[in-house]
């Protein structure tokens, strides 16, 4: 019996093949659409800073080999409980402020904050600013400008030298947020679920016998004969044939 319903479910479907193909196309379509026309690209330029070593003598004091063992493990643990002070830090208004003032930008410090991102490398000291704009070359100096507006703003507020800038942005290449294939795949599915889903409800509001098997599944009964259906074409043919 459940052979007998994945014959029929395939039958119904290969039924309507046009139709699924037809509308997966459709949607196909659509989705070039969208990507190559609808989408703004936006592109991510990332620069990264390390917390390093502060190299700092306390005021009165001579330079020792003890003091710099001393200093070196404080500055370790500083450095542990200062990286989520610093990742809030690299996005307050002073270090936005100042990045807008330098790089003459007409955006707003809520607009910039909200394309600034900052991430810790796991496991490491290193911290990562990665901007998002709509222009490639903005979008590398505006990561370039936070990371040194934000290491100079540290020096003055800790009165310690202990953030490095390892890799400067480089000018992102293409869009992040663009990928023409993947859209086209993605409507392409979605094409064919609702093709699926038309299929499917087409076929279950369609009331009328298709065949004899129906009339005996539903029935219980034996179908004896049948009269095949009689196209316009055959008649006129039988008509023709009759006049000679």
């Amino acid at each position: 019996m459940e052979e007998l319903d994945l014959k029929q479910l395939f039958k119904i479907f290969w039924n309507k093949r046009l139709h699924i193909i037809a509308i997966v196309i459709i949607f196909s379509i659509i989705g070039a659409i969208y990507s190559f026309s609808f989408v703004k690209p936006k592109y991510q330029a990332y620069t990264t800073l390390v917390l390093v070593k502060s190299d700092i003598v306390p005021n009165g004091e001579e330079y020792d080999s003890t003091m710099s063992q001393s200093i070196t493990q404080s500055d370790l643990s500083l450095n542990q409980n200062l990286i989520s002070t610093y990742s809030e830090l690299v996005k307050t208004k002073n270090v936005l402020r100042e990045v807008i003032k330098i790089l003459k930008l007409k955006v707003s410090e809520d607009e910039l904050r909200n394309n600034v991102a900052v991430s810790l490398v796991a496991d490491t000291d290193i911290l990562k600013i990665t901007v998002t704009n709509s222009n490639a070359l903005d979008a590398k100096n505006i990561a370039n400008a936070t990371a040194k507006v934000f290491s100079e703003r540290i020096a003055e507020i800790y009165n310690i030298n202990n953030v490095y800038i390892v890799d400067e942005a480089e000018e992102p290449a293409e869009p992040y947020n663009i990928s023409h294939k993947r859209d086209i795949i993605i409507f392409m599915l979605v094409g064919l679920i609702i093709a699926v889903a038309y299929v499917l409800l087409a076929n279950l509001l369609d009331t009328t016998v298709k065949s004899t098997e129906e009339i005996e599944k539903e029935l219980g009964i034996s179908v004896l004969a049948s009269i095949p259906e009689i196209k316009e074409d055959t008649k006129m043919l039988s008509s023709k044939g009759g006049n000679y």
